[in-house]
């Protein structure tokens, strides 16, 4: 069997243990066998997709390359088009007389070699590279710069796609619509996607000002100018991204909501789009869901193995209720969709319901909410207790009626993951009694509660140690006589083209776990304040969020100006 062999290689490297292998080869039958064990092992985070990849490189003979580390030269990429790089998952990587060596998702698809060496006329040697640094390579060498976008903007100067002298508001739906379907106002709207995909944002801005449309992306969490466009394109651009997302064109003094599919690089996205009426027209923000791609496996969160045993233990349990809390866009779905991953063994009925479906998890019902339809989330939570469930995802309790039949269905042998919006762990607490949640149902039904943040990673190409001053550690709260005996050593990046000059590269979660104990409940019963349940919480084990960063900051996984920026400034 191909699985077996190749999980020996990777037993042989080092990769997993035999037990950790036998883990894999028992769920991969749970699965059906329909994944390959490669797969199954990546998505347990027992292994990352580049040791995944070295390992079939062993297999097959074929040596793999870190593309991450490498400049290609443009003479180099310019052998194989951008097209066919696309098509096949393919990028060039040296050349030596006759002989092109091409890195390859899939380094033995005889039909992108043999078609490669035709158009180039060389000898092609291929090496194995991962897919997602594949395709950032791609982006890279192939970007779209400053000159695609004078090229887009000319376009719009030379063709008949400006707005007219009336202005804007005088345009009857019928000039807008053929402005926005003709070709520059396409390719721009493209590129303002594209470019945001390949730079990994999580958010594309397009704010219009007096002058100009400033167009803004947030990567790692943090808003970065992207490109400047004349405002003359705003009517037809506007219009373009309002039809892509089946929004009314005509409605500009109200916000609207809407989604994009599409399929980009090979890869399913999803694109929540909002616009909101402001000063200098409307400003849209799309939120980029890449449907493939989600980093789940609990091994990835960044959980420190203290709290990574404690939770663990907690997501094992037949019922109760598990909180995941932390502000908007701290990894709070991540989070849950990582534990759903974990306790997907075949074997249980899980169901989820949220608004919206972020990601496709294979071997779970996902239920989206519909509030035109009736399908709310206490609608459909109701429901799902008729369907014998053995899990149940609510994507977030957000009043009294959904909360409480959360809480029911916990104490009637489910076990309920859901979110809620507070800053720390002892405040779900209080946040359920807001809602008119009972206390010995809070105290009964509830397991534990994760409070979250999302820190940014230190770049690793550029990474270096420095030796911090002593009112940096003092803030931290460590012992300053400790720190005279051994000297502390922190880590920052020093900026390269990897991390775009900001020395940060990823996120990583900081976490601080609330298990329910004994004497959580008593107080919780008592009607406690959220300091006194903490003092218990801290008893018990529980490791606070500004404790969690220091010990990252240690690890040399973030910084100290991080860890200030998002967790000491709360």
């Amino acid at each position: 069997m191909q699985g077996q062999q190749i999980g020996d290689i990777f037993v042989r490297s080092g990769f997993v243990t035999q037990e950790q292998l036998q883990s894999a080869l028992d769920k991969q039958r749970q699965l059906g066998g329909q994944e390959q064990i490669g797969d199954v092992l990546v998505s347990m985070g027992l292994i990352t997709e580049q040791g995944r990849a070295r390992a079939l490189g062993e297999q097959w003979g074929v040596p793999y390359v870190d593309l991450a580390d490498r400049l290609i030269e443009p003479h180099v990429v310019n052998c194989v088009s951008q097209q066919l790089a696309r098509r096949y998952k393919v990028i060039p990587v040296a050349l030596d007389g006759k002989k092109l060596t091409l890195a390859m998702k899939n380094p033995l698809d005889i039909f992108a070699i043999d078609e490669i060496r035709l158009i180039t006329g060389k000898d092609v040697e291929p090496v194995i590279a991962t897919e997602e640094e594949i395709i950032a390579a791609i982006g890279n060498a192939y970007k779209a710069g400053g000159e695609a976008v004078e090229g887009v903007l000319r376009d719009f100067e030379d063709g008949v796609t400006i707005e007219n002298n009336r202005g804007d508001e005088e345009m009857s739906i019928e000039e807008l619509k053929e402005l926005s379907e003709e070709a520059p106002v396409v390719r721009l709207a493209n590129m303002i996607v594209s470019r945001g995909i390949a730079e990994k944002c999580s958010d594309i801005h397009i704010e219009p000002a007096k002058d100009e449309i400033k167009v803004r992306y947030r990567i790692d969490g943090i808003l970065q100018d992207g490109l400047v466009v004349p405002r003359k394109v705003q009517a037809s651009l506007v219009s373009r991204i309002k039809i892509m997302a089946e929004m009314d064109i005509a409605e500009k003094r109200a916000p609207q909501d809407g989604r994009i599919s599409a399929v980009i690089e090979g890869r399913p996205y999803d694109f929540r789009v909002s616009t909101l009426p402001a000063v200098y027209g409307e400003k849209i923000v799309m939120r980029v869901l890449d449907k493939s791609n989600i980093s789940v496996g609990l091994h990835k969160l960044g959980l420190l193995p203290h709290t990574f045993e404690m939770f663990e233990s907690m997501i094992m349990r037949t019922y109760g209720i598990i909180l995941v809390t932390g502000p908007t866009g701290s990894g709070k779905s991540t989070t849950l969709y990582s534990v759903l991953s974990k306790v997907n063994s075949g074997d249980k009925n899980i169901l989820t319901i949220e608004d919206p479906v972020e990601y496709e998890l294979g071997g779970i019902t996902q239920v989206g909410v519909n509030v035109k339809a009736g399908m709310t989330f206490a609608a459909g939570l109701r429901t799902m207790l008729r369907q014998d469930p053995d899990i149940i995802m609510v994507g977030e309790m957000r009043d009294q009626e959904t909360s409480m039949i959360a809480i029911e269905a916990a104490l009637t042998g489910h076990l309920v993951l859901s979110t809620l919006h507070t800053n720390d762990a002892p405040g779900a607490i209080a946040r359920l009694m807001d809602m008119g949640v009972e206390p010995f149902l809070i105290a009964s039904a509830t397991v534990g509660v994760l409070a979250q943040r999302l820190l940014r990673k230190v770049c690793e190409k550029c990474k270096q140690p420095y030796e911090p001053p002593k009112d940096a550690i003092r803030r931290l709260g460590m012992n300053l006589d400790d720190m005279e005996r051994s000297k502390v050593t922190f880590f920052r990046g020093k900026g390269c083209d990897t991390c775009n000059g900001t020395g940060y590269k990823g996120r990583i979660g900081c976490y601080e776990l609330m298990p329910v104990t004994d004497k959580v409940r008593e107080l919780i019963l008592a009607h406690g304040s959220a300091y006194a349940i903490r003092e218990a919480a801290i008893e018990a084990g529980m490791k606070s969020l500004k404790e969690d960063a220091m010990e990252k900051i240690l690890l040399g996984v973030t910084t100290l100006e991080e860890s200030l920026r998002v967790i000491y400034a709360g």
